[in-house]
Protein backbone atom coordinates (compact mmCIF):
# COMPACT_ATOMS: atom_id res chain seq x y z
CA UNK A 1 0.00 0.00 0.00
CA UNK A 2 0.52 3.84 -0.54
CA UNK A 3 0.27 6.97 1.43
CA UNK A 4 -1.61 8.53 -1.05
CA UNK A 5 -3.45 8.39 -4.51
CA UNK A 6 -3.59 10.35 -7.98
CA UNK A 7 -6.57 12.25 -8.89
CA UNK A 8 -8.31 14.70 -11.14
CA UNK A 9 -10.05 18.08 -9.41
CA UNK A 10 -13.83 17.70 -11.19
CA UNK A 11 -14.67 21.10 -9.32
CA UNK A 12 -16.81 22.20 -6.12
CA UNK A 13 -20.07 21.80 -4.54
CA UNK A 14 -21.85 21.92 -1.59
CA UNK A 15 -23.27 18.74 0.72
CA UNK A 16 -25.54 19.12 3.69
CA UNK A 17 -25.51 17.13 7.21
CA UNK A 18 -28.11 16.97 9.80
CA UNK A 19 -26.82 20.47 11.59
CA UNK A 20 -24.95 22.59 8.50
CA UNK A 21 -24.13 23.19 4.92
CA UNK A 22 -20.08 22.18 3.76
CA UNK A 23 -18.26 23.62 0.64
CA UNK A 24 -16.72 20.72 -0.66
CA UNK A 25 -14.41 20.01 -3.75
CA UNK A 26 -14.80 16.71 -5.76
CA UNK A 27 -11.79 14.53 -6.74
CA UNK A 28 -11.77 11.68 -8.76
CA UNK A 29 -8.73 9.71 -6.87
CA UNK A 30 -7.72 6.68 -8.43
CA UNK A 31 -7.70 3.78 -9.01
CA UNK A 32 -3.89 3.89 -9.28
CA UNK A 33 -1.80 0.94 -10.48
CA UNK A 34 1.47 0.65 -8.91
CA UNK A 35 4.13 0.39 -12.01
CA UNK A 36 6.94 -0.36 -9.77
CA UNK A 37 8.30 -0.65 -6.22
CA UNK A 38 11.66 1.54 -5.25
CA UNK A 39 13.58 -0.93 -2.90
CA UNK A 40 16.84 0.39 -0.66
CA UNK A 41 18.91 -2.45 -2.61
CA UNK A 42 18.43 -1.52 -5.80
CA UNK A 43 17.08 2.07 -5.58
CA UNK A 44 18.38 3.22 -2.33
CA UNK A 45 15.45 4.36 -0.80
CA UNK A 46 11.76 3.10 -0.71
CA UNK A 47 8.89 4.28 -2.54
CA UNK A 48 5.50 3.13 -4.82
CA UNK A 49 5.10 4.36 -8.36
CA UNK A 50 1.62 4.50 -9.27
CA UNK A 51 0.34 5.59 -12.84
CA UNK A 52 -3.14 6.96 -13.23
CA UNK A 53 -4.98 7.18 -16.49
CA UNK A 54 -4.80 5.11 -19.25
CA UNK A 55 -3.63 6.78 -22.46
CA UNK A 56 -3.09 5.12 -26.13
CA UNK A 57 0.77 4.33 -26.41
CA UNK A 58 1.10 6.57 -29.24
CA UNK A 59 0.40 9.62 -26.94
CA UNK A 60 3.91 8.79 -24.87
CA UNK A 61 7.99 8.54 -25.80
CA UNK A 62 9.55 5.13 -26.42
CA UNK A 63 11.27 5.63 -22.79
CA UNK A 64 7.78 6.67 -21.67
CA UNK A 65 6.53 3.20 -22.94
CA UNK A 66 9.70 1.20 -22.42
CA UNK A 67 9.46 1.84 -18.63
CA UNK A 68 5.58 0.66 -18.57
CA UNK A 69 6.21 -2.30 -20.60
CA UNK A 70 9.18 -3.53 -18.78
CA UNK A 71 7.04 -3.36 -15.63
CA UNK A 72 3.49 -4.68 -17.53
CA UNK A 73 1.62 -1.70 -16.92
CA UNK A 74 -0.34 0.01 -19.03
CA UNK A 75 0.12 3.02 -21.20
CA UNK A 76 -0.74 5.87 -18.77
CA UNK A 77 0.89 9.34 -18.85
CA UNK A 78 0.69 10.33 -14.99
CA UNK A 79 3.20 8.81 -12.91
CA UNK A 80 4.08 10.30 -9.29
CA UNK A 81 5.83 8.31 -6.24
CA UNK A 82 4.66 8.08 -3.09
CA UNK A 83 6.09 6.52 0.87
CA UNK A 84 5.48 2.82 0.90
CA UNK A 85 3.03 2.04 3.44
CA UNK A 86 3.26 -1.63 3.94
CA UNK A 87 3.57 -4.18 1.22
CA UNK A 88 3.19 -3.39 -2.16
CA UNK A 89 3.58 -5.39 -5.38
CA UNK A 90 3.42 -4.19 -8.93
CA UNK A 91 0.20 -4.43 -10.85
CA UNK A 92 -1.85 -3.64 -7.60
CA UNK A 93 -4.74 -1.43 -7.83
CA UNK A 94 -5.17 1.28 -5.31
CA UNK A 95 -8.74 2.31 -5.10
CA UNK A 96 -10.19 5.75 -3.23
CA UNK A 97 -11.54 3.22 -0.42
CA UNK A 98 -8.31 3.44 1.30
CA UNK A 99 -9.67 7.17 2.57
CA UNK A 100 -12.28 6.89 4.99
CA UNK A 101 -14.80 9.72 6.14
CA UNK A 102 -13.64 12.24 8.84
CA UNK A 103 -9.20 11.01 7.79
CA UNK A 104 -7.29 14.01 7.42
CA UNK A 105 -5.41 14.79 4.07
CA UNK A 106 -2.83 16.79 2.22
CA UNK A 107 -3.65 17.86 -1.17
CA UNK A 108 -0.73 18.63 -3.50
CA UNK A 109 -1.71 20.67 -6.77
CA UNK A 110 -0.61 23.37 -9.23
CA UNK A 111 -1.81 26.85 -8.35
CA UNK A 112 -3.91 28.70 -11.56
CA UNK A 113 -1.49 30.47 -13.40
CA UNK A 114 -2.12 34.55 -13.12
CA UNK A 115 0.20 35.67 -15.88
CA UNK A 116 2.62 39.18 -15.40
CA UNK A 117 1.14 40.72 -12.44
CA UNK A 118 1.91 43.94 -10.63
CA UNK A 119 3.21 44.62 -7.07
CA UNK A 120 -0.38 45.39 -6.05
CA UNK A 121 -1.95 41.76 -6.71
CA UNK A 122 1.15 39.74 -6.53
CA UNK A 123 2.31 41.09 -3.36
CA UNK A 124 -0.60 42.81 -1.62
CA UNK A 125 0.83 46.46 -1.97
CA UNK A 126 -1.41 49.14 -1.06
CA UNK A 127 -0.52 51.45 -3.72
CA UNK A 128 -0.29 55.32 -3.71
CA UNK A 129 -3.10 57.98 -3.74
CA UNK A 130 -6.18 57.55 -6.60
CA UNK A 131 -6.22 61.84 -6.77
CA UNK A 132 -5.74 63.35 -10.23
CA UNK A 133 -2.70 65.17 -8.28
CA UNK A 134 -1.25 62.30 -7.57
CA UNK A 135 1.60 60.57 -10.04
CA UNK A 136 1.88 57.42 -7.48
CA UNK A 137 -0.88 54.90 -7.89
CA UNK A 138 0.23 51.39 -8.51
CA UNK A 139 4.08 51.49 -8.74
CA UNK A 140 6.16 49.46 -6.71
CA UNK A 141 7.97 52.26 -5.76
CA UNK A 142 11.72 52.27 -4.77
CA UNK A 143 13.63 49.26 -4.89
CA UNK A 144 16.72 50.45 -3.58
CA UNK A 145 19.41 52.51 -2.19
CA UNK A 146 22.15 53.96 -4.63
CA UNK A 147 25.66 53.97 -4.17
CA UNK A 148 25.90 51.34 -2.28
CA UNK A 149 24.80 48.35 -2.68
CA UNK A 150 24.66 49.50 -6.48
CA UNK A 151 21.78 46.62 -6.86
CA UNK A 152 18.64 45.02 -6.23
CA UNK A 153 18.72 42.60 -2.40
CA UNK A 154 17.39 39.44 -3.49
CA UNK A 155 13.63 38.45 -2.75
CA UNK A 156 12.80 42.21 -2.85
CA UNK A 157 8.77 41.84 -3.75
CA UNK A 158 8.69 43.05 -7.32
CA UNK A 159 6.30 42.32 -10.53
CA UNK A 160 6.59 39.08 -12.05
CA UNK A 161 4.99 35.92 -12.96
CA UNK A 162 2.07 34.94 -10.61
CA UNK A 163 0.66 31.43 -10.06
CA UNK A 164 1.11 27.99 -11.76
CA UNK A 165 3.27 27.09 -8.65
CA UNK A 166 3.22 23.33 -6.43
CA UNK A 167 0.83 23.99 -3.64
CA UNK A 168 0.62 21.85 -0.88
CA UNK A 169 -2.83 22.69 1.32
CA UNK A 170 -2.56 20.72 4.59
CA UNK A 171 -5.33 18.48 6.68
CA UNK A 172 -8.11 18.95 4.92
CA UNK A 173 -11.20 16.69 6.42
CA UNK A 174 -12.49 14.26 4.39
CA UNK A 175 -16.38 14.27 4.01
CA UNK A 176 -17.37 11.82 2.06
CA UNK A 177 -15.80 8.50 0.25
CA UNK A 178 -17.19 6.86 -2.93
CA UNK A 179 -15.54 3.88 -3.96
CA UNK A 180 -17.84 2.55 -6.84
CA UNK A 181 -17.88 5.84 -8.45
CA UNK A 182 -13.92 6.84 -7.09
CA UNK A 183 -14.67 10.02 -5.99
CA UNK A 184 -13.44 11.62 -2.90
CA UNK A 185 -15.53 14.78 -1.07
CA UNK A 186 -12.97 16.75 0.79
CA UNK A 187 -14.09 19.99 2.62
CA UNK A 188 -12.53 23.67 1.30
CA UNK A 189 -10.71 24.10 -1.51
CA UNK A 190 -7.98 22.61 -3.05
CA UNK A 191 -5.44 23.96 -5.35
CA UNK A 192 -5.59 24.62 -9.09
CA UNK A 193 -8.61 24.50 -11.84
CA UNK A 194 -11.26 22.20 -12.32
CA UNK A 195 -9.93 18.86 -14.44
CA UNK A 196 -6.31 19.75 -12.86
CA UNK A 197 -4.40 17.03 -11.88
CA UNK A 198 -3.64 16.51 -7.31
CA UNK A 199 -2.08 14.33 -5.12
CA UNK A 200 -4.26 13.34 -2.31
CA UNK A 201 -2.06 11.82 0.70
CA UNK A 202 -2.17 10.86 4.36
CA UNK A 203 -2.12 14.36 6.59
CA UNK A 204 1.32 14.63 8.13
CA UNK A 205 -0.63 16.51 10.73
CA UNK A 206 -3.70 14.39 11.49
Amino acid sequence: MTNGLIGKKLGMTQVFDETRLTPVTVIEAGPCRVVTVRTTERDRYEAVQLSFKEVKESRLSKAELGHLKKNQAPASRILREFKKDGDSAAGQLITVGMFKKGDWVDVIGVSKGKGFQGVVKRHHYAGGPESHGSMFHRAPGSIGASSFPSRVWKGKTLPGHMGAERVTVQRLKVVESRSEENLLFIRGAVPGAANGIVVVRKSKKS
